[in-house]
């Protein structure tokens, strides 16, 4: 069952996505984890750091874990 990451704003980054689900320590490793792992957000690979994360959005990390985003 996929881990849900609630959020209180519209979207949140895919850079502060990884650090609220705590998959990275900082906001400054954000760059260096999408160039080291695959990251799948509805079931599409997306390494981009500004990518806009929405209510529903399914993230899968091999690895890591899957999440959703809730509101």
């Amino acid at each position: 069952m996929p881990s849900k990451i609630k959020i209180e704003t519209e979207y949140i980054t895919l850079g502060q996505f990884l650090q609220v689900a705590d998959v990275i320590q900082t906001g400054g490793m954000a760059k260096w984890f999408l160039s080291e792992y695959e990251v799948f957000i509805n079931g599409e690979q997306d390494q981009r750091r500004g990518r806009k994360l929405r209510e529903g959005d399914r993230i899968e990390i091999p690895g890591h874990g899957v999440f959703t985003i809730t509101r």
